[in-house]
């Protein structure tokens, strides 16, 4: 082992989050970074470089020497981007994996002026009046955008896309009413749950999720087998020394062990799921899979 693998860190680390402040990835970075810093020994220094869905800063991230000083949170996005997108990158090939961070529910959710308050009522109205009813997403090819668009390749229904550049955008039109609907992880809604503004209609999860109590899951209200859990995790540049790779998922799993760190991701709306490099590489291979057939057979393009 080289002496730089065995010092490692010995000066800061960036920690790229490739959405801008106030969307769910950087609000669940935010929670973790002072205690893995703390752990490490070394600033952790997060760096938002938003766009493109989570392309822009995956693709800085992705030109990054592999010496173990730039690390990627990625979103759902990053298993659907490659399939969207003409990516210089593959994110298997380009990154390898730390650990899952947190999983969680997407929540399709309107606004508390519209008269929606079920499943059955969006879909009643989409049918009615095909492609005038608006929802609003973190962007384009998104796991939320990929998911409504199976949930209406289901069940046969037409809704118009309106994307956004991340979370905190979409969220600020959708509390204002400027947009009637919006899917949307918890993380980034759920105070606005709590306070009534948003009413949440279903959750991607099989069953009911307890991070939006009483509110029943697409599939139990009619959607067949439908699931669509969101997700962020960690990754690294791809020839990251195992040695640093291992350093840094240990420290993870300790920060996200931590009972006040983990309580505030929990509360935020999300599962801590921290997860071995082996089995976070399955789970990424396996989204990039299911979601892909899905962008393929809707058509789902960066400009749609």
């Amino acid at each position: 082992m080289s002496r730089a693998q065995t010092s490692w860190p010995d000066r800061p680390i960036r920690l790229i989050v490739p959405w801008p402040p106030g969307g769910s990835t950087d609000t669940v970075g935010r929670i973790f970074q002072p205690k893995l810093q703390e752990i490490l020994g070394k600033p952790v220094v997060i760096e938002n470089r938003g766009g493109a869905s989570g392309a822009i800063g995956a693709g800085e991230a992705a030109r990054a020497e592999p010496d173990g000083y730039t690390w990627v949170l990625v979103y759902d996005t990053q298993a659907t981007n490659e399939s969207v997108m003409r990516l210089p990158f593959k994110t298997m090939e380009a990154f390898t994996p730390v650990s899952l961070v947190g999983t969680g529910p997407l929540a399709l959710v309107a606004h508390q002026t519209t008269p929606y308050r079920s499943y059955k009522d969006i879909v009643e109205a989409a049918k009615k009046a095909p492609e005038t009813l608006n929802f609003a997403t973190s962007g384009v090819g998104g796991l939320a955008h990929v998911a409504t668009t199976l949930l209406q390749q289901q069940g046969g229904y037409k809704l118009v896309h309106v994307p956004y550049r991340g979370g905190g955008p979409a969220t600020q039109d959708a509390v204002a009413g400027h947009v009637p609907l919006f899917m949307s992880n918890v993380v980034v809604i759920k105070q606005h749950i709590r306070a009534g503004t948003l009413r949440p209609v279903g959750v991607t999860t099989r069953g009911e999720s307890r991070h939006v109590e009483g509110v029943k899951s697409f599939a139990q209200q009619g959607a067949g087998d439908f699931e669509a859990p969101t997700w962020w995790a960690l990754l690294g540049r791809a020839g990251t020394p195992q040695p640093i790779v291992d350093k840094m998922y240990d420290a993870l799993a300790k920060a996200l062990a931590d009972p006040v760190v983990r309580q505030k991701i929990e509360e935020q709306g999300a599962d801590v799921t921290a997860s071995t490099p082996d089995a976070c590489a399955r789970f990424l291979q396996s989204e990039i899979a299911k979601w892909g057939k899905v962008i393929r057979d809707n058509n789902i393009q960066a400009d749609s």
